[in-house]
């Protein structure tokens, strides 16, 4: 997020783009309270979610979660390149106006999910009232305020037009609006969705690098530094976490943006038993990843490695900070 809003980390291996789908709904319309969460979050967390989540039209407890989710990958100890910290990626002068004490101990503490949870739910109740009177999805207008500012959401009358924001904006959207039809939410994916998720990755070897590139359409246009290209130049491709998301959309299974909010929403899963469409992750801590590949067996996986390359195979001992694996979490799913 920009200054005077709750931050939002951009980085090479943490980049917020389109992941999936249009803005919620037609213009205007909000949720009505009460709603239900369907995501699948941490169960800490659970409780505290679904009473944040309920304070205002705008804010319903899936939307909540997946600001969460993409925010920090509800990692409470998580801090930015920009200053951003918590669960909920509060700058401090934010956090100094709008936090509260949640679980009412006498202190306001940004790194206590228990404070700022009911704090991002407050804050983005307090925006959608600020900007309630800008044409356009009041959802919308609210998430790009907590990205952009207010200030931009009035000047632009809607999402203004930063890259970052629209596709902020459209990753929670889309992962805010998946439901939990037939029974499915909280369940791994099965060995046949992984399949087809490495068969759709696989159509895309060759395509280049580009950082911040790729959504469920499948290459788009991010920023590259090819040896071909002068650095900064746009080129349609993938990065590492946008080919898994566009694999696995595929098949019908919303990812999160970032690599490391897909390992938040995956299954750890013991190198004895991976299977082929597992997640693959570096990094030092789950906070810290910053590469994730598609496991394709015999210790290969498929992923777009770093600008200057093509999607490839790589063996999975081509990076020394093996983090871990895991099997994405969905919370609905299309029958392949």
């Amino acid at each position: 997020m920009r200054s005077g809003t709750a931050a939002l980390a951009i980085g090479a291996g943490s980049t917020v783009l389109v992941i999936a789908a249009a803005y919620l709904q037609a213009a205007g319309d909000s949720p009505a309270l009460n709603a239900a969460l369907s995501l699948s979050v941490p169960a800490k967390y659970k409780s505290l979610i679904e009473e944040s989540g309920n304070r205002c039209p705008e804010v319903t407890p899936n939307v909540l979660a997946a600001l969460l989710t993409q925010e920090s990958g509800f990692n409470p100890t998580a801090k930015s390149s920009v200053g951003a910290e918590g669960i909920a990626q509060f700058m401090p002068s934010t956090w100094e106006n709008s936090g509260i004490d949640g679980n009412g101990d006498g202190k306001r503490d940004v790194w206590d999910p228990e404070d700022a949870i009911p704090s991002a739910a407050k804050y983005l109740c307090s925006i959608a009232d600020d900007v309630k009177d800008v044409p356009g999805n009041k959802q919308s207008n609210m998430l790009a305020a907590y990205n952009a500012g207010t200030g931009a959401v009035i000047k632009y009358q809607g999402v203004p037009p930063y890259k970052e924001t629209q596709n902020y904006v459209r990753s929670i959207s889309a992962l805010a609006d998946q439901p939990s039809k037939g029974g499915k939410a909280g369940t791994t994916v099965t060995a046949q969705q992984g399949i087809a998720a490495v068969n759709a990755a696989q159509e895309m070897l060759g395509t280049p690098y580009s950082w911040g590139g790729g959504d469920v359409s499948g290459p788009s246009t991010g920023t590259c530094c090819s040896p071909r290209g002068r650095s900064g130049e746009d080129i349609s491709g993938f990065d590492c976490s946008g080919l898994t998301l566009y694999a696995y959309a595929k098949v019908g299974i919303i990812l999160p943006r970032t690599a490391a909010a897909q390992y938040a929403a995956s299954e750890p899963v013991k190198p004895e038993d991976m299977q082929i469409g597992d997640l693959v992750f570096y990094g030092s801590s789950a906070s810290s990843i910053h590469h994730v590949g598609i496991y394709v067996g015999g210790g290969y996986m498929l992923d777009a490695p770093r600008p200057g390359t093509n999607v490839r195979f790589d063996p999975l001992g081509s990076m020394r900070d093996l983090f871990g694996v895991a099997r994405p979490i969905h919370g609905s799913t299309k029958e392949i």
